[in-house]
């Protein structure tokens, strides 16, 4: 069966080799080059400075061959003692993802949900909780857009399941005990590209966006690469609007022994009367609302700009020893006026909100010093590396809280008049105008670690430490006065052991360690060390899997446990970390070409996550809200043999129930949804154009789409409904 892309002239299948997500001279064209050119600087585009460059991509395009694995570096999923998978751009565009979120929908190991309170992305993977202010960009914490990350910044989503305190450090959101996720910015690809994408979604949702990418200079060694982006309209909630700016530059340059790389990025997302989180005060979840209905109080807003960059240099010192230093920076300021319903009548749907206004101004410095290379001792090969990290965060936060009920309904909304804050009737935190310090966090740590090759390559392992200092201060509402302190150390280690069967199979283990923030003491009476920081949580992770790789056809098993430390209030009212969750799954993973044309990316997870010693039997041994037993993926594209240049895709989403409450006692069922999509590609002259379709929840279903997003609080969202777009990209 012919590729799509043998339909293209040269040129624009060049181009689609370079936009594939590769991003590396062809093994072809490189034997081709003429010598003298081949012996001087080799472009091979990367996205963060270093000679390894992107992992090429697995048959079928939709993932790539490996990921960045933290410290360790870009390593080949068949030789690391992890389970990573990296999705493409090809992916991103051929399914017309618009988030960090949309693109995760493929996989079969991490489910979307919100933050509290606001609009915030946040990620369950394997069954705990990771915000999408906690997403790493080309290595380094926190940079990227706090709420929403639009898939016009970034080159690739790459997960990393499981604990990564050595890997990568502690998360300074408190989250990432069940992995990680690092995007990857664009870079100039080798072939120029001058690309212009229009589109139209339900509600009349339109978009526009170019992407241009130019290499120059001798060798074409320094390269440019643009991104601007617009999107706006209704979406296709009632009422619910949504505007997005963007624009990013991407820079590289390389000699033979020295790599520079520079990304700068603004992104500016305005949301209006988008529909809120529910929250119950019953005792049975309510059926859920039509999926195109709005219960947004008219007068509800959310608007978030982000100003960011990265700086990275690599220096090759000598033959087997390279160093890095990286740097980067984010400025954000936030806005919202939100009004959350409170269900109290399942059967009719009452409810009632309130108006809630958040001020935020984010700081964000952070930056990273390492050291790699190779070297034998006797037959023992070892592939080291030392690093040094530093994070800074302050948050600037400001609050008005109006306790006046408004009547309102899940099923019938009732629009209320936008409450005046009032000194009687309204609780301020701070001035909204002037906000005011009250959090920042510094955490710095030093890493070393050393995967040691034996037995012909057969047996790899990978032994780590990190020492990481968490230092936390809280601040006063308003007058930002110092109300509790910690800063305290500790050791984060990690084994892992791969053995190779040969090319097409690995088995692998690992034991490792997340560490995150310790809880801060409340309650209802509140405890008598109300507003104090616990310490750092260490949670601990053992897993064993295989993985298999057939030449086009890849996938893998893993079997893990992690625990993670949760808190309580003891019997004499202090508020103390005792107990536990644990985490028990499996995990099945496939992906690749099952026959020529026919591709499939999905899988399964099946998970057992308990709250353990938790000092109430209402919820010792209870399911840990929002984690579904089972949940699973499964899509599947083919190219059409009758007519050359169409390819058709289907995806099977399957989520299944979870609870809303640590008693167990609110069950929110389980959900299944078909989105199908369409691409064309045509040839018109020496232009290539694409038109893509898709519908997302075909069928049209109601449902919950996730039941909490922070941790303890089990509040509802309700899924999208059908939702068409079209989309015309063409590159010039």
């Amino acid at each position: 069966m012919p590729s799509l892309r043998a339909t293209l002239p040269a040129p624009a299948l060049a181009l689609s080799w370079s936009l594939a997500g590769a991003q590396a001279t062809p093994p072809d064209a490189a034997a081709s080059a003429p010598e003298a050119a081949v012996q001087s600087v080799v472009i091979r585009a990367s996205a963060d400075a270093s000679a390894q460059g992107l992992s090429p991509l697995y048959p079928g395009g939709q993932v790539a061959r490996g990921g960045r694995a933290g410290i360790l570096g870009t390593r080949d999923n068949m030789e690391t003692p992890f389970s990573i998978t990296a999705y493409t751009n090809e992916l991103i565009q051929d399914r017309q993802a618009k988030s960090v979120g949309d693109v995760l929908q493929n996989d079969p190991t991490v489910r979307t949900a919100r933050g509290f309170g606001n609009f915030q992305e946040a990620y369950f993977i394997r069954g705990f909780i990771l915000g999408s202010d906690d997403v790493a960009y080309n290595g380094l914490y926190s940079l990227l857009p706090r709420q929403y990350i639009a898939t016009e910044l970034f080159e690739r989503v790459e997960v990393l399941r499981g604990a990564s305190a050595f890997l990568i450090g502690a998360n300074p959101g408190g989250g990432g005990i069940g992995g990680a996720i690092n995007l990857l910015p664009k870079r100039a690809t080798n072939e120029p590209l001058t690309r212009v994408v229009l589109g139209l979604g339900t509600g009349g949702q339109g978009s526009a966006a170019t992407d241009v990418s130019r290499r120059f200079g001798p060798d074409n060694a320094t390269g440019v690469r643009v991104n601007l982006a617009y999107r706006g309209g209704d979406t296709a909630v009632d009422d619910e609007k949504a505007s997005l700016g963007l624009a990013s530059v991407g820079f590289d340059w390389r000699s033979r022994d020295v790599r520079l790389s520079a990304d700068f990025g603004y992104q500016n997302n305005r949301l209006k009367e988008t529909r809120p989180n529910v929250s119950l005060a019953t005792a049975t979840v309510p059926r859920v609302p039509d999926a195109s209905g709005n219960f947004a109080q008219p007068w509800s807003y959310s608007n978030e700009r982000d100003l960011f960059g990265t700086l990275r240099a690599e220096w090759d010192v000598a033959k087997d020893i390279t160093a890095w230093a990286a740097y980067g920076l984010r400025r954000s300021e936030e806005a919202n006026s939100l009004a959350n319903p409170t269900v109290n009548d399942a059967a009719t749907g009452a409810a009632t909100t309130s108006r809630f206004d958040n001020t935020r101004k984010d700081q964000v410095d952070t930056g990273e010093l390492g050291v790699r290379g190779k070297l034998r001792t006797g037959p023992v090969g070892h592939d080291w590396v030392a690093t040094a990290a530093y994070f800074k965060q302050s948050i600037n936060n400001a609050f008005a809280f109006d306790f006046t009920p408004l009547a309102t309904n899940l099923y019938a909304p009732i629009d209320q008049p936008r409450p005046d804050f009032s000194a009687t009737g309204t609780f301020f935190g701070g001035d909204l105008a002037d906000p005011r310090l009250t959090n920042l966090t510094r955490m710095t740590s030093y890493a070393i670690g050393d995967t040691m090759s034996m037995l012909d390559d057969s047996v790899l392992l990978t032994l780590g430490l990190r020492r990481q200092t968490l230092d936390v201060s809280n601040y006063a509402y308003g007058t930002a006065v110092l109300t509790d302190r910690y800063d305290q150390s500790r050791n984060s280690p990690a084994v892992g052991v791969v053995f190779r069967g040969g090319k097409q199979w690995s088995l692998y283990a690992n034991y490792i360690e997340g560490l995150s923030q310790g809880d801060t003491a409340s309650g209802t009476p509140p405890p008598v060390n109300n507003g104090q920081m616990l310490a750092p949580y260490v949670s601990k992770q053992t897993e064993v899997g295989a993985k298999m790789d057939l030449g086009r056809l890849g996938g893998g098993v893993a079997l893990f446990s992690t625990s993670k430390p949760r808190s309580l209030i003891d019997a004499s009212n202090v508020f103390t970390s005792e107990g536990e969750d644990v985490h028990k799954g499996i995990e099945l993973t496939a992906y690749g070409e099952a026959a020529r044309g026919l591709r499939v990316l999905g899988g399964a997870t099946w998970l057992d996550a308990k709250q353990k010693s938790t000092g109430s039997a209402a919820t010792d041994g209870k399911r840990v809200i929002g984690v579904p037993e089972t949940q699973a993926n499964l899509g599947v594209e083919w190219e059409v043999a009758a007519l050359s240049g169409l390819a058709v895709d289907g995806r099977v989403v399957y989520t299944g129930s979870s609870y809303a409450d640590a008693t167990n006692t609110l069950e929110v069922p389980g959900w299944t949804r078909l989105d199908i999509g369409a691409r064309y590609v045509l040839d018109i002259g020496r232009t290539a154009l694409t038109l893509r379709a898709r519908i997302d929840n075909l069928f049209n279903r109601n449902y919950w789409a996730s039941a909490g997003g922070f941790p303890g609080i089990g509040y509802l969202v309700v899924g999208m409904p059908r939702t068409l777009n079209l989309s015309a990209s063409v590159d010039f």
